[in-house]
């Protein structure tokens, strides 16, 4: 018989952690400090998260820490302090993002479980393993991932799989999106997100009422059975940003479902839409489906549903809905101390004593008023399953004493239960070694197209040259010219695709490729064995020192820093693996499963295509392997009259060419060769004003 999942449910303040574990959660996902991925919640301060602890393990429910986001070098102690004073309360477990903080966490703090954040962009069996090797009990997998995917993942990977199953899209993958970073400096990455997807857009129109970005919420209420015959660990509702009274009435009806083993009503369906849907729902990317069916708004400021609420706020304000059964064991004896002894059903049991009882001077006590007085567990998280009695005739012990004979157990039981496992605390590993920056960079060229490997591009003799894969797939040779030629793998696949990503790996190596660049952690296993050198590429996330040592020991040559870092950051990194940073060009907004350009109603991805916002900014799409989209900037990344980025270390420094001409592509690196300034509207980026 299939176990059914974990229900997972959101807790972005104590009341909606409350609403959570009345309402059925079998664990729940909080925020503590400034590091976690949704910073805009009400989140928990010190006493309130110790208080969180006590409160959900007291009565069996699981917490998991949020610590999903990426960090500099000076923030990773604080987050690593985090961690341990997380660790020494009894958390059950840390999500995380950030390859340093993982490393680091792996090896200060090895007895503590950690989960793979979503936020990591894992999607295929070898990411999965991946996360799993390097220490990760659980994955959380992209929302992207159909049942195919999941069964798949499930059956390759050793962790354990947890699927978000309700709860708002991101149009993006996510840990993969730049847009609200780029545009407004508020980075999702590290949990400031500004949701720019859910604004008008134009996809080649000007953007009138059009939402091409806003995904409806995924509703997979009716797929739990599906899930738990396959294996799926975690059932995670989405939902920190929201009101407890929503997070009691998802949670409750899912809840339910689980234990009962079914899909949803009619009405538990009518419930989920009024406490919020965008459009209704959508479970297209589970049935493998993605279109322009998929997507809804929801007006702002609409309003919750009163009645609906106001029942679940007055069920889950009692407290009395999540209790623990209790089987307690009473003896009262002449002459001797009085004791109660208190057993869970999960093995925790105590046992207390309180006064000696006294001749009886009038009426008795009996068993049948002992027993009651005990079953009085109200206001507690416990309930009284059974009494035994064992009592001497003629004796008497107050009314008061029984109580504090009760109280005093059941605290003692809170203690048992809540008591935090002893973990070990090691001394953190030295900071990487600085070995391998550099005075000046060299340059490196990415292209989208063949037509922009021209000769006169190539005579400039960048060091190296980044092509994409199914670029190189159909040559026969490669252009002539002293460069290093590197494969780029696609930024999204899926297992079914890695047959033929492993040919075109070989064939790309037979005509003389050496690299191959790497922005996922699942493109690793299918570098290993390639014959290539692995470099890392953008899709990382590398943030801080320890990040580069982690793929340094992953066996990669280079890595791309984010373009999310500050000069300053980017110079102060320690580098024991040369760093690598995108100096021009479009940067990348988003990697989306939808095709934005074929939603609209006509495929048109072999013409030029653009996302139009209210401003009449037009953001290029590119087409993405396997009939996706990557939205561009609107302009480019300018930094050739800023001799700041020369003096960061960089060993390379990359024109990353999307959009431009060939002749544009010859006549950008010339200007960076001779430090000109820029021709049209551009950018500094991010280099300079950094991200909240």
């Amino acid at each position: 018989m299939s176990r059914a999942p974990e229900l997972l449910a959101p807790a972005g303040s104590p009341e909606a952690l409350r609403a959570a574990v009345q309402s059925g959660a079998d664990a729940v996902y909080l925020g503590w400090g400034n590091f976690n991925a949704r910073r805009g919640a009400r989140n928990f301060s010190d006493e309130e998260f110790a208080e969180a602890l006590v409160y959900c393990h007291a009565r069996g429910v699981r917490v998991f820490l949020t610590l999903n986001t990426l960090l500099t070098d000076q923030e990773l102690p604080q987050a690593l302090a985090a961690a341990a004073a997380a660790s020494r309360l009894g958390v059950d477990a840390v999500l995380v993002q950030d390859w340093g903080l993982l490393d680091l966490l792996r090896q200060s703090l090895p007895d503590l479980p950690l989960h793979a954040s979503t936020q990591m962009s894992v999607f295929t069996s070898g990411g999965a393993r991946e996360a799993c090797g390097d220490g990760c009990e659980r994955v959380v997998i992209a929302r992207e991932c159909s049942a195919e995917d999941t069964a798949e993942i499930i059956r390759s990977c050793p962790a354990e799989i947890e699927v978000f199953g309700h709860g708002a899209l991101c149009m993006c993958y996510s840990g993969q999106c730049a847009m609200s970073t780029v545009l407004g400096g508020r980075s999702g990455n590290r949990g400031r997100c500004a949701q720019p997807c859910r604004l008008p857009y134009g996809v080649n129109a000007p953007a009138r009422q059009d939402h091409p970005l806003s995904l409806k919420d995924s509703c997979l209420a009716g797929e739990l059975g599906s899930m738990a015959a396959m294996g799926v660990a975690c059932v995670k509702l989405e939902g920190r940003m929201k009101r407890p009274e929503y997070v009691a009435v998802v949670t409750s009806i899912y809840a339910r479902l689980l234990a009962e083993g079914r899909g949803p009503t009619a009405a538990e369906q009518k419930d989920l839409e009024a406490a919020f849907s965008r459009s209704g729902f959508t479970d297209w990317y589970w049935r493998g489906e993605r279109g322009a069916g998929m997507f809804g708004t929801r007006p702002e400021n609409a309003p919750g549903p009163k009645e609906l609420f106001a029942a679940a706020k007055a069920a889950y304000e009692k407290d009395a809905l999540r209790t623990v059964p209790v089987d307690f064991a009473c003896t009262v004896r002449a002459g001797a101390p009085c004791s109660l002894a208190a057993a869970d059903g999960d093995g925790h049991a105590v046992t207390v004593s309180g006064p000696a009882p006294e001749p009886a001077r009038n009426r008795p006590l009996t068993a049948e008023e002992l027993s009651a007085r005990l079953r009085k567990t109200g206001g507690t998280a416990y309930s009284c399953r059974e009494v035994s009695v064992e009592l001497d005739e003629d004796l008497s012990l107050p009314a008061s004493a029984v109580n504090a004979l009760r109280r005093e157990a059941l605290a003692a039981l809170t203690e048992e239960r809540t008591r935090p496992p002893v973990r070990r605390e090691l001394t953190p590993p030295p900071p990487p070694e600085d070995a391998c920056g550099a005075d000046s960079p060299r340059w490196t060229v990415s292209v989208a197209s063949l037509a922009q490997l021209s000769p006169a591009l190539l005579a400039l003799k960048p060091a190296r040259v980044y092509v994409p894969l199914e670029l190189l797939a159909p040559l026969s040779a490669l252009p002539e010219g002293e460069t290093e030629w590197c494969a780029v793998l696609p930024r999204v696949w899926r297992d079914r695709d890695e047959a033929r990503l492993r040919e075109w790996l070989a064939h790309a190596r037979s005509l003389g490729a050496s690299g191959a660049l790497a922005g996922n952690i699942g493109h690793l296993p299918l570098l290993r064995d390639s014959g290539l050198y692995i470099y890392g590429d953008f899709g990382l996330n590398v943030f801080n020192s320890r990040s580069l040592e982690y793929l340094r020991r992953k066996g990669l040559r280079s890595a791309c820093v984010s373009f999310e870092l500050r000069f300053s950051q980017i110079r102060d990194l320690r580098k024991p693996l040369p760093a690598e940073a995108v100096v021009y060009g479009r940067l990348p907004l988003m990697i989306t499963e939808n095709c934005l350009v074929q939603n609209g109603g006509e495929c048109r991805c072999g013409q030029p295509n653009v996302l139009r916002d209210r401003t009449g900014a037009a953001f290029p799409l590119l087409p993405a392997y396997g009939c996706r989209t990557e939205i561009q900037n609107d302009r480019p990344l300018w930094l050739a009259d800023l001799p700041d980025y020369r003096r960061l270390g960089l060993q390379y420094a990359r024109l990353r060419f999307t959009t431009e001409t060939p002749e544009e592509c010859v006549r950008v690196f010339r200007d960076y060769l001779e430090g000109r300034p820029a021709q049209g509207p551009f950018t500094r980026g991010l280099y300079k004003r950094g991200v909240e």
